[in-house]
């Protein structure tokens, strides 16, 4: 089965959306030309999710990178987060976004962060955003298994995606198999360790054994773990790298080495 992963590939949300498993990441590139730039560098090489939010500064100019791609918006997944000094008027914080990107509707909306406040008030906005069909599909980031229990006790509806930190030196199996099990989809941003981990001498084996680099190699991992992926880069080569992915496959030794990396690294705050 992983064989035949592509970058067409998608995964099946719990809300019927398909959302592709490779995506672009635009955290921390600079707003204007250079998200314009990578997004379209992202676009041609044949990626169809690119994921931005409110906090990023950068909806805009990921707005002008779709218009200008020329490809048609319903073939582009567009994920975009709600900051949480914006909790308490979510609706209207999504219209902002929504007229940031020059778009009608979100493929995915999701509460950036688990607040102690107001998260349970954010989250009934974006449901009444899903049921008009403002956002497509709903969910959450960087939320815990006991953060997504205490949301559900006052909500009917699940998430369809979590949005977590995820690689080998993160590896949330855990959590990976909880939200499995609800049909939640696991969604990997930092994959890459943000290249404080990139370099391992691990890892760089692994990559040589294939022919690949060592950042194919962390993204082929997470695609093998059934996760949606989204490596952030606004460099054209490794753009297209990082896409070049799905013509080699992990085997289970790799993928259990992989694994054995685990030591609950936290690169978004190192």
């Amino acid at each position: 089965m992983n064989d035949a992963l592509s970058i067409s590939s998608v995964a099946t949300l719990n809300s019927g959306m398909t959302m592709p498993l490779l995506g672009l990441g635009v955290y921390q590139i600079s707003s204007g030309q250079p998200t314009v730039q990578a997004v379209l560098w992202a676009l041609e090489a044949g990626y169809r999710h690119i994921d931005t939010a409110s906090f990023y500064g950068n909806e805009a100019d990921v707005g002008v990178a779709i218009r200008t791609s020329g490809i048609p918006r319903s073939e582009i997944f567009v994920t975009t987060k709600l900051w949480p000094t914006d909790y308490f008027r979510a609706e209207a914080a999504c219209r902002d976004s929504l007229s940031k990107l020059g778009l009608d509707y979100l493929d995915l909306y999701l509460l950036h962060w688990p607040s102690p406040i107001g998260k349970k008030q954010a989250w009934l906005a974006l449901e009444k955003l899903y049921r008009t069909g403002t956002c497509r599909a709903i969910g959450v980031s960087n939320f815990t298994t006991a953060q997504i229990d205490a949301l559900g006790k006052s909500s009917a509806v699940v998430p369809a995606v979590n949005q977590v930190e995820f690689s080998p030196f993160r590896f949330q199996k855990t959590l990976l198999d909880d939200c499995r099990s609800r049909g939640i989809q696991l969604e990997a941003y930092s994959p890459l360790t943000r290249g404080k981990r990139l370099l391992d001498p691990r890892i760089t084996a692994i990559a040589e054994s294939h022919g690949k680099s060592n950042a194919q190699v962390l993204i082929r991992w997470s695609l093998q773990r059934g996760l949606v992926v989204i490596p952030k880069s606004a460099s054209q080569k490794r753009i297209v790298e990082n896409a070049n992915v799905f013509d080699f496959a992990l085997s289970d030794a790799d993928m259990a080495n992989l694994d054995a990396l685990h030591e609950n690294y936290h690169a978004l705050f190192k």
